[in-house]
């Protein structure tokens, strides 16, 4: 069975000001602007990410928003289970319109909902398993595309098993200081869970790049792996390009793990890796991955307890708002 909890208010009618945005053909309810102004400050109102409106109508959707809040994993600081809340938090400073560099806003041409996030049992990886592998099946189903907040990075596996369930073996793009495709660890964890999606043909890895890596594994597993100094080294452009063409054609699901960038711009996660990319690099490659059929979308291992003035969680809402930007940027405005 699909649960959702509602991370803001679940009826919109408490809130005092709330209006409608349409969805698909039906209006949602849950948005949260100002009668006087027309918006609200950062600092108050509901925290729907980018203060779009909570449904669990996925038919009503283009994107599907939800947080799974699951750290059970984690092999150094725990805390991730938080980051589906801080990011919807720091997403309050971005929710004005025109998304820069793009130049539109994404909600004008796609209609998200805000889902709430995953219920399962805590403390028990299964039921978060099974839970989460069964939403994504109900959104994917519904015809909407899913963009998921971790949470640790364990939460990809059964995202990538209900994308390949529809799509078949995908492409991963994967940003990651780490390469989490480890084989000798003995339990599923937030470090080889691509082993195990790999193991389960979920990935095509000879479609596949992991971007960022500045950690020792001596398998690559038939994977590309761009590794951190390289791509520094390179430059963002040449790191669009490689990556798609190592992608080419085909449904390819994104995941980025927050620890991709360096601990300077994201010390709010639970293993962070010296040597990383500047938010700015990274929001440069993935702007310029145009030509790749993204399907879906995991952004983790944020853990805001051991954050800077927010600065992590504002990256990853910035990185999520550039990802809808960037399957929204050829579309049409809605009703246009």
């Amino acid at each position: 069975m699909v649960q959702a909890n509602q991370e803001g208010a679940e009826d919109s009618a408490s809130a005092s000001a709330t209006s409608p945005r349409k969805a698909g053909s039906e209006e949602i309810s849950g948005t949260a602007e100002s009668p006087e102004s027309g918006w609200e400050p950062a600092y108050s109102g509901i925290a729907n990410f980018m203060r779009q409106p909570s449904s669990r109508d996925f038919e009503a959707a283009d994107v599907v928003l939800c947080g799974i809040p699951c750290d059970l994993t984690t092999s150094n600081r725990p805390g991730a289970r938080f980051g589906p809340r801080g990011i919807r938090a720091a997403s309050l400073q971005l929710a004005y319109g025109e998304h820069w560099p793009w130049g539109f806003d994404p909600f004008d041409r796609l209609a998200l909902v805000d889902a709430g996030d995953i219920s399962f049992s805590p403390g028990y990886v299964d039921s978060m398993l099974r839970e989460t592998e069964s939403f994504a099946r109900a959104v994917l189903a519904g015809g909407a595309s899913l963009l998921s907040l971790g949470g640790e990075h364990l939460v990809s596996l059964p995202l990538l098993r209900a994308h390949a369930a529809v799509h078949g073996p995908l492409s991963l793009v994967h940003f990651d200081a780490h390469s989490d495709s480890w084989s000798d660890e003995p339990e599923l964890g937030h470090g080889n869970m691509f082993y195990h999606a790999l193991n389960e043909g979920l990935i095509d890895p000879s479609r596949s790049v992991q971007i960022g890596v500045r950690t020792y594994n001596a398998e690559d597993h038939g994977i590309e792996i761009l590794d951190a100094d390289w791509a520094l080294d390179a430059g963002a452009d040449a790191v669009s390009r490689r990556v798609e063409e190592v992608v080419g054609p085909g449904p390819a699901y994104l995941t980025f793990d927050v620890d991709c960038l360096d601990p300077a711009y994201a010390p709010g996660t639970g293993t962070p890796v010296v040597g990383g990319f500047s938010t700015r690099f990274a929001r440069q490659v993935l702007a310029g991955l145009t030509v790749i059929e993204f399907v879906g979308m995991d952004l983790v291992e944020v853990a805001p307890a051991y954050d800077h003035a927010g600065i992590t969680s504002l990256a990853a809402a910035t990185l999520a708002l550039d990802f809808l930007c960037l399957i929204a940027r050829d579309r049409p405005e809605r009703g246009g």
